[in-house]
């Protein structure tokens, strides 16, 4: 007590002074009508920027809920097109309307949360996995192409081994062509791949379509891969070597679909008997 009145002796003309200013802004605001005008739209402009920052950090804290609600109402409506279309005997252009055409009987959705571009072998996890029915060998595909294929899966997350890792390789073709060859990252740049053992009849040029072959168990055909950004000699002159810009831009990567092919594990059985593996 001793304290606070030694401090309201020692402050006492600042204290009347801020009280003496208090009622004179009071008066001021109070009985002038331009002042109390000024008072109130300058409030109202304070106020209102408190209100939009604030809406906008607690907007941001929702968008994880509103972009997996996104996702599933996608979804639904992806399988529903794709009925639509089966249907009606039409194909639609979109990597999402393909991957939801016969050829493959699952389609789901999942999100990116962790992933890697400059090592040697890149993966990507995600936060779905055996439960929510996702399994070893599954195709992923991101908004504008192929990702990967599912390597491991654990309970509620699952591995991916994305293009980006010196153990992938990807049947591909190039559009309007049947010749095939198999895609393969070099390390480095992160949005750029070959594609290999393309002969040396092939007819393309840069700036064409590259797509999966469909000549696996894994992946449909069509499904966007890349376009060629330039064409070379193979190191043995026997083959075409192409540079492709990839599709997917891994750097950016977010959401993405898991696919699984229609009678999956009955093409890679009998493959796997022929290969001797069982």
């Amino acid at each position: 007590m001793r304290n606070l009145l030694n401090f309201l002796l020692r402050y006492n003309y600042w204290l009347v002074f801020l009280l003496l200013e208090a009622v004179s802004l009071v008066l001021l605001f109070r009985f002038n009508n331009y002042q109390q005008s000024v008072f109130f739209t300058s409030a109202g402009a304070a106020s209102g920027g408190i209100y939009r920052l604030a809406s906008g950090i607690t907007s941001y804290f929702h968008l994880k809920a509103e972009n997996a609600d996104l996702l599933a109402r996608n979804l639904c409506l992806e399988h529903k097109v794709a009925a639509l279309e089966e249907m009606l005997g039409m194909k639609g252009d979109s990597v999402w309307t393909r991957a939801a055409l016969p050829g493959v009987d699952t389609v789901l959705g999942a999100h990116v949360i962790k992933n890697s571009l400059n090592l040697p072998d890149n993966y990507i996890t995600l936060d779905k996995g055996a439960k929510d029915g996702i399994r070893p060998e599954m195709g992923v595909v991101g908004p504008n192409g192929v990702v990967g294929i599912v390597y491991k899966t654990s309970a509620h997350y699952a591995l991916v081994m994305s293009l980006l890792n010196s153990k992938s390789s990807l049947s591909c073709r190039i559009v309007g062509s049947h010749y095939f060859g198999y895609l393969k990252w070099d390390g480095g740049d992160s949005r750029v791949a070959y594609l290999r053992d393309l002969p040396r009849h092939a007819e393309f040029s840069a700036g064409d379509t590259v797509v999966t072959s469909g000549y696996s168990a894994v992946f449909p055909e069509g499904l966007m891969v890349g376009v060629i950004d330039s064409l070379s000699d193979s190191h043995d002159g026997l083959s075409y070597l192409l540079k492709i810009r990839l599709a997917t831009d891994f750097g950016r990567l977010n959401n993405v679909r898991v696919l699984r092919r229609e009678r999956q594990d009955e093409q890679q059985l009998l493959e796997q008997m022929a290969d001797g593996k069982e």
